[in-house]
């Protein structure tokens, strides 16, 4: 074989090389692209799922609220007539008991029987507990319904106030007895937003925090130089300029390690034990909050002392080009 041959054989030879290393590359980046759109496969399969079991249980809230509604307007409604014939009633009875001030024996064996004192005393307490609990149920029904509003495709412009407002009427039951809610609410303009997904964000945000409280490993141990600290979580809206506002939600917890900071937005990430919860609530907030709404969601933590998540949004959404 001649030395041009030779040449021209390793010249051959090193294209194939090159060519093989440049196939071996566009593998790799193929794979690599293959990984991310799997990745966002699966988070947007997870934003579905939640999606979907919002507007399943949307659907099933204004079922049972329409049926609830019904009912609790009718006793509402009939209150007000009771009152007034039990008012009626008694003055019959004074009247009766002015006219007739001698009773008969058997007359005064069914007094005596029925405690009519007390009656008299007891039964408008009675009314008006049935009035307050009325209310109380009419003002949840209104609550659930506001929460989940599922007559409005479009974006509207909403008072976020009124939305965390209801959202911690939902949560009542779980912070009343042992954390303090502080809202420091500054008058917000309304912002075009969907407001039950800007709901489901709240109520996520929140329920994290009064997770984070109530859980007893997370609290410090009382001692004579430090006192138990009062749970706490701090609501603050302010408007930033003249085009955003922000919602902060601040808890008093044992905060996030520094190391699981960067985490906690990942799809599925959870710091719960198994069984409690999926860990998507926080991925799918921050696609609500920037990808829907395009705004910021981000987390400040300070580990012994708390963590902040600030929500920030435009006050009119930008109009599509």
């Amino acid at each position: 074989m001649t030395e041009a041959n030779l040449q021209q054989l390793e010249q051959r030879n090193a294209e194939l090389e090159k060519t093989i290393e440049d196939l071996k590359g566009a593998i790799a980046q193929k794979d690599t692209k293959v990984e991310e759109i799997a990745g966002e496969l699966e988070r947007l399969q997870g934003h579905m799922i939640q999606m979907e079991k919002m507007a399943m249980l949307g659907q099933m809230v204004s079922g049972i609220s329409h049926d609830i509604n019904n009912p609790i307007n009718f006793i509402y409604g009939n209150l007000p007539y009771v009152e007034e014939h039990i008012d009626d009633l008694f003055k019959v009875l004074e009247v009766y008991q002015s006219v007739c001030p001698e009773n008969s024996e058997e007359i005064e064996d069914v007094l005596d029987e029925v405690e009519l004192d007390y009656v008299l005393d007891d039964l408008p307490r009675i009314v008006n507990s049935m009035k307050v609990g009325a209310d109380r149920i009419r003002s949840l029904v209104l609550t659930l319904r506001n929460f989940y509003r599922l007559d409005e495709p479009q974006m509207k412009a909403a008072n976020l106030e009124e939305g965390i407002e209801n959202t911690l009427v939902l949560l009542n039951n779980r912070y009343k007895q042992n954390i303090t809610i502080v809202k420091e609410f500054e008058e917000l303009p309304e912002v075009e937003c969907y407001i039950n997904q800007l709901n489901q964000v709240f109520m996520n945000l929140l329920s994290n925090a009064i997770d984070v409280l109530l859980d007893e490993s997370s609290q410090e141990e009382a001692t004579e130089d430090r006192p138990k600290k009062k749970r706490e979580i701090a609501i603050v809206t302010k408007r930033l300029d003249e085009s955003s506002v922000s919602i902060a939600i601040t808890d008093n917890g044992a905060g996030i390690p520094s190391e699981l900071e960067e985490r906690i937005f990942e799809p599925f990430f959870t710091t719960k034990p198994m069984g409690l919860g999926t860990g998507l609530g926080l991925s799918i907030s921050r696609q609500i909050i920037e990808q829907t709404h395009h705004g910021r969601l981000y987390c400040h933590s300070t580990p012994g002392e708390g963590s902040t998540f600030t929500i920030e949004l435009p006050i009119s959404q930008p109009q599509a080009g």
